[in-house]
């Protein structure tokens, strides 16, 4: 819990939740080691916020914690969308859900954008079939697998509207919040720390900028909007060092994003 406090920015009320959690599993576990009976707690979960807030992230840590606490058996994490469930023709999505559940077994099953499992409108769609096979593996292996659901609120909210049976199976909702201009500036220097880049004052003040536009733009994706424009950022970088070929180069100059590099992002001329 500690490590998921020190290694994650932001999300203040997703910690106080996960740690709700495991501070309920713990006691759990030190009452039935007294022989003290209590119901199984419900671990099935649901996380819902836009993309690029930590939901794979936190449901990684989730596993961790699962597993040293002995309600998983491997504290593997499977990520799979409705691609990996749902099948083209009858027949076909049994098979493949039940091979996606069978990897999954001792772990902890992520899927992501689950509501596009569910599609009332298309009466020859098999995502329903997916669904059934879902609730009674949550049901009856509960002890085996733990099940988190993903996506937008919006649509999450709709689903579970939608699907009663998949909604009074998930003990644990989790709403993650958009990331703040400080928090996204503080995971951007986390990134490029970690490949040993960093901003110059000045790109710190432009990269400050560059985050607010972009907030405001159709698209935008949180931390992963931030990892792709600190890619193209030291592309820039790389170019600008190209074409300067025939000076001599510091270490400085290689570690070093420079205003300039931020602000040829094409956010700054729309």
């Amino acid at each position: 819990l500690n490590l998921l406090n020190e290694e994650l920015v932001g999300l203040v009320p997703v910690k106080s939740r996960i740690r709700e959690i495991a501070a309920l599993l713990l006691v759990d576990k030190l009452r039935k080691s007294l022989g003290i009976t209590s119901g199984s707690p419900g671990l099935h979960m649901s996380f819902t916020g836009s993309p690029g807030t930590g939901k794979t992230t936190v449901g990684l840590k989730m596993a961790d914690i699962l597993f040293q606490l002995g309600y998983i058996t491997k504290g593997h994490l499977l990520t799979v969308t409705r691609d990996d469930l749902v099948g083209q023709y009858i027949g076909h999505t049994a098979p493949k859900t039940k091979e996606v559940l069978k990897k999954a077994m001792g772990g902890v099953l992520f899927i992501d954008e689950a509501y596009y499992l569910y599609k009332p409108d298309n009466e020859r769609d098999y995502g329903s079939e997916a669904i059934e096979i879902l609730l009674q593996v949550m049901e009856n292996q509960r002890d085996e697998l733990v099940v988190i659901l993903a996506g937008y609120k919006e649509p999450m909210d709709k689903f579970y509207a939608s699907n009663p049976g998949l909604s009074s199976r998930i003990a644990n909702h989790i709403d993650f919040p958009d990331y703040t201009v400080d928090e996204l500036l503080k995971i951007s220097k986390l990134m490029l720390e970690d490949q040993q880049y960093q901003l110059t004052p000045e790109a710190e003040t432009a990269f400050i900028s560059y985050i607010e536009k972009r907030k405001e733009k159709p698209l935008f994706a949180n931390a992963r909007s931030i990892k792709n424009a600190l890619d193209r950022a030291r592309m820039r970088q790389a170019n600008r060092i190209f074409d300067s070929r025939g000076q001599v180069l510091t270490k400085r100059e290689l570690v070093n994003i420079e205003a300039e590099d931020i602000l040829q992002s094409t956010v700054f001329n729309s």
